[in-house]
């Protein structure tokens, strides 16, 4: 695949003295909810206990900040940037507020894009973040102590004047365990604190056209930013099989090609260093993709799963590349960023890695809607237990994931 340029490459361009958040070491879950309840209105989900806590802002566009598995003591595992919601100031391009699930539309570049203007260059100058993904609330419809529901109307414009009325709606619900541990397959074991959330998107059509590929379509994208440590891995199980046939099986070279170091493949599956010192981001393709990805955190002995909606056969995804294209349906359904240095002495935007998901290209009839569901799933406990659990879903045990890396 060609180089791309995604946001936060670009990011790093607005100015050298970009917000960032200098702590290095994760929060507690307290610690976030009353820095966040300082700032905004947040609607928390909860089990009875108070172990497993969500919090979600309905003016960050229903995002999901952060979550525990162990009440407000636990561990925060959404990355918030602190200097950016604490300054109260709206940003020209982006406004990169942190959270481990957040609600987006692509394509991000070319003829389709919905972030420049008709006729416009595909550079940093004219490049902003629609506000109804930005900085505009989504409406609250309905809350209950395990489960929020948001709505919001918008109105896109793409770069070949295609103009598409749409409604959102995000539902986020706090999974119990025993859903949780039946979406992983595996019996539950009362060793490991868990606490699993997800969001069920959905985009409907409410203008009088059908959207076509010809004049453009949307995708729902959800990018989830979480704390990173000296030794966090993302692991990404894939299909194997002949190039010819399925296509590459990575594209890392988004910011120029990722180090051997820092990106092993091997066996059906992909290990990404994600220490927060190295911006580099990778993309798997459609014919490649499994409908998971993960992280550990050696340090913390966290294991992450992201599930989200795969369509059988689905080829179509939006490509966000910066240029006119040739394929404008050529794009990849999973991602993962590290943040790091956009240079060298440069400041970088936080201490944070990304797990993404995206559904197809939406080509719908009026009134038609389309959903995708993205799921985290966050264990804490012992080796020896998270072992078992990366083993049944990532296909690859602990111990592995850290010598993958280990310096």
């Amino acid at each position: 695949m060609k180089q791309m340029k995604p946001i936060f490459v670009l990011l790093a361009l607005m100015t050298q003295n970009a917000l960032t958040q200098e702590n290095t070491s994760a929060p507690t879950f307290g610690d976030d909810l009353a820095f966040l309840q300082k700032h905004t209105k947040v609607v928390v989900l909860s089990d009875k206990t108070g172990a497993q806590q969500v919090a979600v802002v309905p003016a960050y566009q229903g995002r999901i900040m952060t979550s525990t598995a162990d009440g407000a003591n636990g561990l925060s595992f959404g990355w918030v940037n602190r200097e950016l919601i604490a300054a109260g100031k709206i940003q020209p391009h982006i406004n990169v507020f942190g959270g481990e699930d957040r609600f987006w539309i692509g394509p991000e570049g070319g003829q389709f894009s919905v972030f420049f203007a008709p006729g416009v260059k595909f550079d940093l100058e004219h490049w902003f973040t629609p506000a109804a993904i930005d900085t505009e609330p989504f409406d609250l419809v309905s809350q209950s102590l395990e489960r929020v529901h948001f709505r919001r109307h918008m109105q896109l414009t793409n770069y070949s004047g295609t103009v598409f009325d749409l409604e959102v709606t995000r539902e986020i619900h706090l999974l119990a365990p025993t859903e949780a541990w039946k979406h992983l397959g595996m019996p539950p074991n009362a060793r490991v604190k868990m606490v699993g959330v997800e969001s069920v998107n959905s985009i409907k059509n409410t203008g009088e056209q059908t959207w076509d590929r010809k004049t453009g379509l949307l995708s729902i994208w959800i990018l989830g930013m979480f704390n990173a440590s000296p030794a966090t891995t993302v692991v990404i199980p894939f299909k194997t099989g002949p190039e010819e046939k399925l296509g590459p099986i990575v594209n890392d070279t988004y910011f120029g090609k990722v180090p051997a170091e820092r990106l092993v493949i091997k066996d059906g599956v992909m290990f990404f260093s994600a220490d927060a010192n190295y911006r580099s981001k990778i993309g798997i393709p459609p014919r490649r993709s499994k409908p998971l990805l993960g992280s550990y955190d050696a340090v913390n002995h966290v294991l992450t799963l992201a599930q989200f909606t795969l369509p059988e056969g689905a080829t179509d995804y939006v490509n966000s590349m910066w240029q006119l294209q040739d394929q404008p349906f050529g794009g990849d359904v999973v991602n993962s960023y590290n943040d790091g240095p956009p240079a060298a002495g440069a400041k970088q935007m936080g201490n944070f890695y990304e797990l993404e998901s995206s559904s197809p290209a939406l080509a719908l009839a009026p009134k038609q809607s389309a959903t995708h569901v993205h799921r985290t799933i966050h264990l804490q406990g012992a080796e020896s237990d998270l072992d078992a659990i990366a083993r049944a879903t990532l296909g690859v045990g602990v111990e592995k994931i850290k010598q993958t890396f280990k310096k």
